[in-house]
């Protein structure tokens, strides 16, 4: 059976390898990227199943990023979970409105992260 593939988007590299470790762990396969410009670039390449995008990075920030993969044919029907440090109302709202499909909050537990990521991809399939 085909793995899923999440695309991990975030420039700070210690959070980046523990959830790629965590992921492994639950049989998905990860690619990661540093920042906005280079998620968009591997997401249209690679087009994965979900991605999980950073709000706060250098360059293209994350609802940049967002609105581009929004915008393109071959990236806009992919799930995008929004895993940001900002957790005010406005920025769920903020991202809601521009087409992110969830929102989790820094620090979170990777449970919920995990059931999230599953209900998106089931939702995906059918």
């Amino acid at each position: 059976m085909k793995k899923n593939r999440i695309l991990v988007v975030d420039d700070e590299t210690n959070l980046v390898k523990a959830i790629e470790i965590r992921l492994k762990q639950a049989n998905y396969e990860v690619l990661t990227a540093g920042d906005g410009i280079e998620g968009l670039e591997k997401a249209k390449k690679e087009r994965p199943d979900l991605i999980l995008l950073d709000v706060l990075m250098p360059g293209m920030d994350g609802y940049q990023t967002l609105v581009e993969l929004k915008a393109l044919d071959e990236t806009k029907s992919i799930p995008v979970v929004m895993l940001t440090a900002k957790g005010q109302v406005e920025d769920v709202v903020t991202a809601q409105g521009m087409g992110a499909d969830d929102y989790v909050v820094k620090p979170y537990n990777f449970i919920i992260l995990l059931e999230k990521i599953r209900n998106l991809l089931n939702t995906k399939k059918r």
